[in-house]
């Protein structure tokens, strides 16, 4: 049977998303890898891999005001790049989300729940505003320009492409990773999940020993 022209263009879609997801976890693993096996370097090497995975932005949350991470810094940053349109991955990953905040009860105040659009042309503020309503009042949803969204990702080390499909809203949709990134309060990187890798239970109590750890050892 000939496929259609959506099913090739879904299928391609997914293949560039299992090449940049198998990427950034290579980069990741071999960055734990080298952590493990390798000597504490001399001053003037400096550390590359995971440590490149930082939480730096400057954007706009939903309610209109400018933000950067220094606005969130001292918290745990639950961080997830996607966009209002997206069909399935982001409103799974979000309720997902949603549920381990729940999970984490009290303990939730320590950290930053925060959405990223990739799509900042049409998830304006008001926009923004409105869908993360609808999965939880602290979850943070974060716009801003073409160039700051992209320095974010970059940052980030997470990847995103428009890809043109003339059945969906206004003719394309964004192909993007399927990352939640947990940041630690100095706005290094810890950690990064996927939302069918385990219960939000077990994610939650996963995040609450990262923080016991962090405030043992402060």
């Amino acid at each position: 049977m000939t496929e259609d022209p959506r099913s090739r263009r879904l299928k391609s879609i997914q293949l560039a998303i299992w090449a940049g997801s198998a990427a950034i976890l290579m980069a990741v693993a071999g960055a734990l890898v080298w952590r493990a096996t390798t000597p504490d370097p001399a001053p003037q090497v400096a550390f590359v891999g995971e440590a490149d995975i930082r939480s730096e932005f400057t954007l706009t949350d939903h309610t209109g005001r400018a933000v950067t991470d220094a606005d969130y810094a001292g918290d745990w940053q639950l961080v997830f790049f996607g966009f209002t349109n997206c069909p399935d991955i982001c409103p799974t990953t979000l309720a997902y989300m949603a549920s381990v905040l729940d999970e984490l009860g009290p303990r939730a105040e320590d950290v930053a729940p925060l959405f990223i659009t990739v799509d900042p042309a049409r998830d304006t503020v008001p926009v923004m505003a409105e869908y993360v309503a609808a999965f939880h009042p602290r979850l943070v949803g974060l716009t801003g320009t073409e160039a700051q969204v992209a320095e974010a990702a970059e940052n980030f080390r997470t990847w995103y492409e428009r890809v043109e499909d003339e059945t969906a809203p206004d003719g394309y949709m964004m192909a993007h990773q399927g990352y939640m990134y947990l940041m630690r309060p100095d706005g290094g990187f810890e950690a990064v999940f996927q939302e069918q890798e385990q219960p939000p239970e077990e994610l939650a109590e996963t995040i609450l020993g990262h923080i016991e750890d962090e405030k043992g050892a402060t």
